[in-house]
């Protein structure tokens, strides 16, 4: 796998050749920082933990050197911090069994305003070596500049596949901003029944993250919570945690298909469902 950053590495837990590592990829977490990945990714790790026919394979893009700082990490130099959140992403991996974890080391600034043409040949390459049915990654309306660089990069890479070497379904995940907004009918459920464990775990290995004043862990469990709570007005709780996901497969298929734009129907979709409603209330 040749990949664009000196620094570069692909970690492969369990030891196995690099090859065979690959092969055996079903589920791809594509992911601008180290931790992305567990917070918006859970579903496809959990669905691939301490199974053999299903496995799950990270991608973190950055290299964390620019992480807030806080508490016993507020003067820890960027290299130290790059370092450091490397070491909590492989532990991280070997933690939830991964199949490998590639970590691409390429600042923040360099990837965004364009395509970054680099990270999406790495992509490209770790999408050919690795063939995953499924990919999370992003969602186009994520607040995060560094996550929507990282979607374009993404879209860019699997456009160019051939079709027969394109994954089944592309999910376009929440961190920087919850998708509850969706229409009901366009909102992907992922059930998260089961996993708390699992993810306390993973998330707890980030403490230069979660030391530093930055509590993820609980923003993301509260946020799995009430997802699945107000998920549905009129019904009891069909599950204990849920994350919401837009499907992302048509920008892949369709290579016309303009992000922003399709990003902007949903939008669109949603002001009309909210503008319905009211003015059923107000008699119009």
């Amino acid at each position: 796998m040749k990949l664009s950053r000196p620094a570069a590495s692909v970690f492969v837990p369990d030891g196995k050749p690099l090859a065979e590592a690959c092969a055996r990829v079903t589920h791809l977490g594509v992911g601008a920082h180290q931790d992305d990945l567990e917070f918006m990714a859970l579903h496809g790790i959990a669905e691939c933990f301490q199974r053999d026919d299903r496995w799950f394979a990270g991608v973190v893009c950055t290299d964390g050197a620019g992480s807030p700082r806080g508490g016993k990490f507020a003067t820890v130099s960027g290299g130290k911090l790059r370092a450091t959140r490397r070491e909590e992403q492989n532990r991280a991996a070997s933690l939830g069994e991964f199949a490998l974890m590639a970590q691409l080391d390429f600042p923040s600034v360099t990837i965004s305003g364009g395509v970054n043409g680099e990270l999406a040949a790495d992509l490209r390459e770790i999408l050919t070596a690795t063939r995953p049915r499924v990919v999370y990654t992003h969602n186009p309306a994520d607040k995060h500049e560094t996550h929507l660089a990282v979607l374009v990069a993404l879209l860019a890479a699997l456009r160019a596949l051939p079709a027969d070497g394109q994954p089944e379904t592309v999910y376009g995940c929440e961190v920087w901003r919850g998708l509850d907004w969706l229409p009901d009918d366009e909102k992907i459920v992922h059930d998260l029944t089961g996993s708390g464990a699992l993810a306390d775990a993973l998330s707890g290995v980030f403490t230069s993250q979660i030391a530093a004043g930055k509590r993820y862990d609980l923003a993301v469990s509260g946020r799995r919570r009430a997802n699945a709570t107000f998920l549905d007005s009129r019904a009891t709780d069909r599950c204990e945690a849920a994350a919401f996901a837009m499907n992302l497969t048509p920008l892949m298929v369709n290579s016309t298909l303009d992000v922003a734009d399709f990003t902007v129907s949903a939008i669109e979709r949603f002001k009309r469902e909210v503008v319905e409603k009211l003015n059923r209330q107000l008699g119009r």
